[in-house]
């Protein structure tokens, strides 16, 4: 067996379910699950049937690099969104089975593991699959710390000139899994320095992307970054996006990557072998998702009404801010964050996710230390009742 699967670190989910086992929650109260981020709003009807009349499609197998429609669908909506002047559906795109494999497998693609000590530099706290994708790509993580002192804005001398001379790749989540920090334009110029200056690849990550607040300012992205500086043809720079969260879809399994056409091209020979390809069904259902924004508006609103309500609760006992964009909260606890999820699931019946199993510890700090993470994925009433039920509990700490 690969022995750098030994290397991987049990999942938070994985963690939590043995934090909870033996733990009874109050049997008076319906159980409230807020630990996974798992949109749980209805996912359109008109995608629904877009799948449904696209069934003959199994009939034939799909290609990796998906059809032309979608990509163009695809194209069309990321010039519209971030106002891009141009983005080719012929080499700078390709559909992915969500964002989660293709994050994975770049990894996989770009690592050269015969350079010296090959370094993969991430988010902290931060998703998981980067770190897997680190270790099985035979690279060693480096972690950039993300805290409250600097609204959770990376710092980029915290490595050395070695690390940054070894770094093939840096995985960035904007906005970001679970501080819901955006990054600014200054953070992404500094980023392109680097990467100019060191020759590594920048993954954005921006599955949250269309989880925002205010519907007049949308969140910053890579790409638009990219224009913004002048920077033609993304270099050394790919995003990677996702159905999931913005059409509730999650099932689908449907998002895509863009950026550089010359690592795409690579990208796309890896994954011919791979042997991922979208089922034809998806990709009509796809389509139809990509083209319409009603529904997303929609989305918005109802996230907007539950971070209202919940906020409005919780900040009655506990230090809780509103995020940039996604549907996290990063709360701080008056105790252990390992402590409070336990107490509060036996005593209350909700359960949150220890901020700790998202951090790494880097530098003498983790980061998610002493915090937990809600993902307000449940309905308006549900999350409403969840905070009611936080509230008091702390209040009582």
């Amino acid at each position: 067996m690969n022995p750098n699967l030994d290397r991987l670190q049990s999942y938070p989910f994985q963690k939590l379910n043995a934090l909870l086992a033996g733990v009874t929650p109050n049997p008076g109260l319906k159980p409230i699950s807020l630990y996974i981020g798992e949109p749980k709003h209805p996912t359109p009807a008109f995608i629904k049937k877009a799948l449904a009349d696209s069934l003959d499609g199994l009939a034939s197998y799909p290609t990796t690099l998906g059809g032309e429609g979608l990509r163009i669908a695809i194209a069309g909506w990321l010039k519209r969104r971030y106002a891009l002047a141009t983005i080719d559906p012929q080499t700078e795109i390709i559909p992915v089975n969500g964002s989660r494999e293709a994050l994975f497998a770049f990894a996989q693609a770009v690592i050269d593991p015969t350079r010296p000590a090959p370094v993969v530099v991430c988010p902290n706290p931060f998703y998981q699959i980067y770190e897997g994708a680190a270790l099985l790509a035979q690279a060693q993580p480096q972690f950039l710390n993300q805290v409250p002192a600097n609204r959770y804005a990376f710092d980029f001398d915290e490595l050395s000139t070695d690390i940054w001379q070894r770094t093939q790749l840096i995985y960035v989540c904007s906005p970001g899994n679970p501080t819901g920090a955006v990054m600014s334009l200054a953070e992404w110029e500094r980023l392109f320095a680097l990467s100019d200056r060191y020759g590594f690849v920048i993954a954005a990550d921006e599955c949250y992307s269309e989880i925002y607040f205010d519907e007049t300012k949308a969140t910053l992205g890579a790409l638009q970054a990219a224009q913004h500086f002048g920077r033609s043809g993304f270099p050394r720079l790919v995003v990677f996006s996702s159905l999931s969260k913005r059409s509730n879809v999650p099932g689908m399994r449907s998002g895509f990557v863009a950026g550089d056409a010359q690592i795409l091209k690579k990208f796309l020979l890896y994954r011919t072998y791979q042997g991922c390809a979208m089922s034809p069904p998806i990709h009509m259902a796809s389509i139809a998702a990509w083209q319409d924004e009603a529904h997303v508006v929609e989305n918005r609103r109802l996230y907007v009404d539950k971070f209202y309500n919940v906020i409005n609760e919780l900040q009655k006992t506990l230090p809780v801010e509103m995020p940039d964009a996604a549907f996290y909260l990063w709360v701080p606890t008056p105790i252990a964050d390992t402590e409070f999820t336990q107490r509060l699931y036996k005593e209350q019946a909700v359960s949150v996710l220890p901020g700790s199993y998202l951090g790494r510890e880097a530098r003498g700090v983790n980061p998610g230390t002493n915090r937990v993470r809600i993902a307000l994925v449940a309905s308006t009433a549900e999350c409403t009742e969840a905070a009611r039920r936080i509230r008091d509990f702390a209040r009582n700490l």
